[in-house]
């Protein structure tokens, strides 16, 4: 008799994602003392899960600690421990043992300390990714798997949405992600449900989250409060469809930003500045991904640099009555000097 249906599902999407890393990860390199063709082993790779203890990534760690020795990788696990709320430490310590249960190794508790910008969650998203980019560069791990959910992209589809951010924003979280593609989302064709069903039979302790269900943050009241208000107002099919919504806009996201990467060569002078004139012709879309390119170069922070910004600096080009310059995060300053943009910092 074969494994419970959820759990077969989180296997074999866990399977799929390190059958990739393993394509992506020369299984051979040269030998440093072989010339002409011999070639030796490289290490096995190591994939580390990203865990809070929830029923997501507890159903990834479980699939990456059953699938990964049969396929040769080595697997481990990182906890973040954002220090939020009272007792935090003890729980990461928990999670960090759950880990090890499940023989992966090395397992690493990391504490963070959450800043403010961008507010609390988008401050305590930008530490966990810096503690977990750290722990990847200090194991020498090629990929670091997270548990986002079907739902967690639909939530991310809407949050995107109610910003009146562009595109990008729409195409929610890519499959692979990071540096190298670090990151890799094995469940974003899974529902929440599924993790959650898939640790009830394997008998794994869950930790939920406090935060998960404070109204006090956004993707909570959107999940609790907004998708379901969606799903009776418009039925069932609502996740499934924004997730794909999700999809076919990185597909038109990726076309454009090639576009405008081939672009941006032609539309400036020898001195490197952006010809006004050259970038009207462009069509919108393109033009405002230039615009964006050049403003993140000059060091707004790409986070805080929304599309009322770009459109501002748009309109130095489209609509040009002698105004002023336009500030943008970052302390960056973008204004139009005879005929070119300029964009620096301030």
């Amino acid at each position: 008799m074969g494994p419970h249906p959820a759990v077969a599902a989180i296997r074999l999407a866990v399977r799929r994602v390190l059958h990739d890393i393993l394509t992506d990860h020369s299984p051979h390199t040269p030998a440093a003392d072989s010339p002409g063709g011999t070639y030796e082993r490289s290490p096995s790779p190591l994939v580390l899960v990203a865990c809070s203890g929830g029923a997501d990534s507890m159903a990834l760690a479980s699939a990456l600690a059953f699938e990964a020795p049969k396929l040769g990788i080595r697997a481990g696990g990182i906890t973040v421990d954002h220090g939020l709320q009272p007792g935090s430490d003890l729980r990461a310590d928990e999670v960090a043992l759950r880990l090890r249960e499940l023989a992966l190794d090395p397992v690493e508790s990391i504490a963070v300390t959450v800043g403010r910008e961008g507010g609390p969650e988008a401050a305590a998203r930008d530490a966990r990714y810096a503690a977990l980019d750290a722990a990847a560069e200090r194991h020498g791990a090629t990929a670091i798997l997270l548990g986002h959910t079907r739902d967690d992209q639909a939530e991310t589809v809407l949050l995107g949405l109610a910003r009146g951010s562009g595109i990008r924003s729409l195409s929610g979280m890519a499959a692979v992600s990071g540096a190298d593609g670090r990151y890799r989302r094995p469940f974003l064709q899974l529902d929440r449900q599924t993790a959650r069903k898939a640790c009830m039979v394997q008998s794994l302790p869950v930790w939920d989250d406090p935060h998960n269900a404070d109204p006090a943050y956004t993707r909570s009241r959107l999940r609790h409060e907004g998708l379901p208000a969606l799903e009776k107002a418009l039925g069932k099919g609502v996740v499934e469809a924004l997730a794909r919504t999700a999809q076919l806009s990185r597909d038109d996201a990726d076309a454009l930003d090639a576009w405008a990467s081939q672009a941006e060569s032609a539309v400036l002078d020898a001195t490197g500045l952006l010809e006004c004139a050259k970038l009207y012709a462009l069509p919108p879309a393109v033009r405002r991904r230039i615009l964006r390119r050049a403003a993140i170069r000059a060091g707004a922070p790409a986070g805080s640099l929304f599309a009322r910004h770009i459109e501002e600096v748009d309109r130095l080009i489209t609509g040009w009555r002698g105004q002023g310059a336009i500030n943008l995060p970052g302390k960056v300053v973008a204004q139009r000097q005879g005929g070119r943009l300029v964009i620096r910092q301030g």
